[in-house]
């Protein structure tokens, strides 16, 4: 049992995938796991470990924003020897080629600062997926026939955009989209010596301003979820 995740030893399975809001963490265990059992409800941050096609995965969910994601990701590595760490969440389109309801990939992720910025001081850390776990989502993403997009993304501390000029720079130099978690993510993974990776789905655009209704959001992030597990499994 840890500070923030109040599963007892070897109730958390090594493969670990973090959607940010805990109510999407149950609804993709009820909705892809067989036999799940909720092992955390500490501060409302709901985790459940169950099975999927005879694996033993939990799905836990992390907040919203690197510094919290960086708490249950520090624990779950530290506490619990979780190794593999994908994260499933909504992100915004940044490029007209993104469209909505797409999955995005991230090979890499781009910051202006997140929780391991005083690790590096000076040092500009790139922050990058375990390829093993990208490749095999690239191939799940393609078996299923999912619009998908592999390539950078942006990582913000706030999700209320008030730099347009910086929008408009990461996105004329491919940034494909922002979300607020994987740069942390991935910058945890590796001091620990975990695999990380990012599969998000496309729920609002930067450039047509389109948002998918919340109650749309659930129904199209079953693609995301299974393509994270057949990347951890497959």
């Amino acid at each position: 049992m840890s500070t923030h995740i109040g599963a007892k030893p070897g109730e958390i399975a090594e493969t670990v995938l973090l959607p940010g809001d805990p109510y999407r963490a149950r609804w993709a265990a009820e909705t892809f796991l067989t036999d799940a059992v909720c092992i955390n409800q500490v501060r409302g941050m709901l985790g459940f470990t169950g099975n999927w096609k005879g694996n033993r995965v939990t799905i836990q969910g992390s907040g919203m924003g690197m510094p919290s994601l960086s708490i249950y990701a520090n624990e779950l590595i530290r506490d619990y020897g979780a190794k593999t760490l994908i994260r499933i969440g909504s992100a915004g389109a940044m490029q007209e080629a993104v469209k909505m309801r797409d999955v995005v990939i991230a090979m890499t992720c781009s910051s202006i600062s997140s929780p391991s910025r005083g690790f590096f001081r000076e040092m500009q850390f790139a922050p990058c997926a375990d390829y093993g776990l990208l490749e095999k989502a690239v191939i799940a993403a393609r078996a299923k026939g999912t619009r998908f997009h592999a390539g950078g993304i942006y990582s913000t501390d706030v999700f209320y955009n008030e730099r347009q000029d910086l929008i408009d720079m990461l996105a004329g130099h491919g940034v494909l989209a922002v979300e607020m978690e994987a740069a942390e993510l991935y910058t945890v993974a590796a001091r620990h010596g975990a695999r990380a990776l990012a599969v998000l789905t496309i729920s609002d655009h930067l450039l047509t301003h389109e948002a998918l209704p919340a109650e749309d959001r659930e129904r199209s992030f079953a693609d995301m979820v299974e393509i994270a597990l057949e990347a951890a499994f497959g």
